[in-house]
């Protein structure tokens, strides 16, 4: 596996992973369980946003640096953008499905935070795994680019079809087989994921909650990891931009869960993204799309979908 990233940002970026990682689950430790309202939400969601955009512009920095093209630092730097709003938008997926769980469960609000920061951790180290695992199969067999293809284009094809209906968790399987292996308490204890009921040690519903929100992920992680090796092959920027897409998932979910109910035909857009992306690399070796272009149709269908979203919400409410 190539990368066109020198070894000093493969530190920087570890550097910054870790530090966000000490501000999130060190520093914010202090405020205790608390309910997060949506202007906390928005304003670190910026902050994650915006780190992520600087450190793009340090990539872009260092592309220029080491080679001295302008034009090649250009087209780096768009594909860790493109690759970026991908997994932030796919991720909205992610957070409407742990939106399902927590209400679910009836989660308290205040415990919610603890569940998903741990979540974050998850995610990183898993999907740090699949990129590389999924790098190297792209390095040595060309042919798993048109598989993956075909995965994304069925795969959004799926979610196209399933938009707009409500999930039955009381069916989910991974529920059913989790709630066979281990004893759990009717109520919560606190932030604790274990608890002693009669003189046993048992599993609190907090523990179900995170056995459930990794296996979304691991789900998830099958879907979007493909969608970006559909932009570039590079594992420094497939990693990168899911790292830095996941690093901001916490803040986002209490973001977009105050207003879920206006983006309700967002599914529909997330699944033309994927089935566009799906055809791209399928059709890698007949026309390699431009990154600009990649960039401006995925753009261009949140827009348009959320947009619709937004318009069609006060018209579905009177309904």
């Amino acid at each position: 596996m190539e990368t066109i990233a020198p070894l000093w940002l493969w530190i920087t970026f570890a550097g910054i992973v870790l530090a966000s990682l000490f501000v999130d689950f060190v520093v914010l430790k202090k405020q205790g369980a608390h309910d997060i309202g949506v202007k906390e939400a928005l304003n670190w969601s910026l902050v994650w946003i915006a780190l992520s955009f600087v450190f793009n512009g340090l990539f872009w920095w260092a592309i220029k640096d080491q080679t001295g093209s302008n034009e090649l630092a250009n087209t780096k730097s768009l594909e860790f953008l493109t690759g970026y709003l991908i997994e932030k938008s796919l991720a909205v997926d992610n957070i409407f499905v742990f939106l399902m769980i927590f209400t679910y469960f009836a989660v308290p609000k205040a415990y919610q935070k603890r569940v998903l920061m741990i979540g974050i951790i998850g995610a990183i180290v898993l999907r740090t795994v699949m990129i590389l695992i999924g790098g190297w199969l792209l390095s040595e067999f060309h042919w798993v680019l048109y598989v993956f293809g075909a995965f994304l284009i069925l795969t959004g094809i799926k979610m196209w079809w399933a938009a707009g209906k409500e999930p039955d968790l009381n069916n989910n399987p991974a529920l059913k087989l989790l709630r066979k292996r281990m004893p759990v308490s009717q109520n919560y204890d606190g932030e604790r994921f274990w608890t002693v009921e009669n003189g046993v040690k048992i599993a609190t519903p907090l523990l179900m909650v995170i056995s459930l929100i990794a296996l979304t992920d691991v789900i998830f992680a099958v879907d979007s990891i493909p969608a970006i090796f559909a932009i570039t092959s590079d594992p420094f920027i497939v990693l990168t931009s899911n790292v830095f897409a996941i690093l901001g998932l916490r803040a986002m979910y209490f973001l977009l869960a105050a207003v879920a109910d206006k983006f309700h035909l967002l599914n529909y857009g997330l699944a033309v993204i994927l089935v566009f992306i799906g055809t791209k690399m399928c059709l890698i070796d007949i026309y390699k799309m431009p990154v600009t272009v990649s960039l401006g149709v995925v753009i261009g269908i949140l827009a348009v979908t959320m947009g619709l979203s937004v318009r069609s919400a006060p018209k579905k409410a009177d309904a």
